[in-house]
């Protein structure tokens, strides 16, 4: 699935062409090198290996050192591997533009990493709605799970029952987003709605297969 790597900048809002207000979630899509070609006969599949961001040479390791000097380039923050993409005629160091892959109008999907909230209740995390009212003194069960299993039998709480714990920081797919426009000259791209993460996060946009 063809793709490229790019970093959320915010939102902001524009008009389209026939005259609508749109929201929409910019995103900084910088050339993208190709610092791996993976093929059937060699690696048991095809993919492309791209990389964007640069990152110092004292921060990377003498091996990742290595492996970008074979593409010519310098050290990369963000690697990321498109499976099944392997356009024609691409060559180790070559890079990818935004026009190179995407075009304006069409569906994409977005994956990134979701904004994380931390140790979380049920209400919040869940939905729940709490126990009941203050009356008949419940003055302290208003946020609370209630009761998550039987007693005796079956002496155990089910595995998945939903309870407390760990909110977002996690890898969300975002998709059939639309691409409502290119900005080349500035490496930008404009998304219709929102994205997955907060400002700064890596995201990457995959061509809907």
């Amino acid at each position: 699935m063809s793709g490229l790597i790019g970093k959320k900048l915010g939102m902001t809002s524009i008009f389209d062409a026939a005259g609508n207000h749109v929201a929409v979630t910019v995103i900084e899509v910088e050339p993208n090198v190709v610092t791996q070609i993976k093929t059937e006969d060699a690696d048991g599949y095809t993919a492309l290996q791209l990389s964007a961001f640069d990152k110092k040479e004292k921060n990377t390791t003498k091996a990742l050192q290595g492996h970008f000097a074979k593409a010519n380039t310098s050290p990369k923050r963000y690697v990321v591997e498109f499976r099944d993409f392997l356009p024609e005629g691409v060559n180790l160091g070559d890079v990818l533009n935004i026009e190179d892959v995407f075009t304006e109008g069409t569906a994409v999907n977005v994956v990134g990493t979701s904004k994380g909230k931390g140790f979380q209740g049920v209400v919040k995390r869940h939905g729940f709605s709490g126990v009941g009212g203050r009356t008949h003194g419940q003055h302290n069960r208003q946020r609370a799970p209630g009761s998550i299993g039987q007693a005796s039998d079956p002496s155990r709480v089910f595995k998945g029952i939903r309870m407390a714990g760990r909110t977002g920081n996690e890898r969300v797919k975002q998709k059939n987003s639309v691409i409502v426009k290119i900005l080349s000259d500035s490496n930008l791209l404009l998304i219709r709605g929102s994205v997955p993460g907060p400002v700064g996060r890596v995201v990457q946009i995959h061509n809907r297969a």
